[in-house]
């Protein structure tokens, strides 16, 4: 599902979004605007989760699980 939205944004960023879809470096404006908000949220997302690690460090119930396979590992 997708909504439409109005948004207003400065000349020089239009022209940069029409430029960019006149290159076929993307199918639409909406599909930059699109992108560069999901890395946004990405950004938004990654200093989440570094303050949690910050909070609680970095060791969780399956270090140890890991550190047994790592010595106990096989390989043919």
């Amino acid at each position: 599902m997708t909504t439409q939205i109005a948004v207003r944004l400065p000349d020089d960023l239009v022209e940069f979004l029409d430029s960019a879809v006149a290159h076929g470096e993307a199918p639409s404006r909406a599909a930059i605007v699109a992108e560069a908000l999901e890395q946004e949220r990405r950004k938004y997302a990654a200093r989440a989760d570094t303050q949690i690690l910050q909070e609680q460090g970095t060791e969780d119930d399956l270090d140890d699980l890991v550190a047994w396979t790592a010595s106990s590992a096989v390989i043919d």
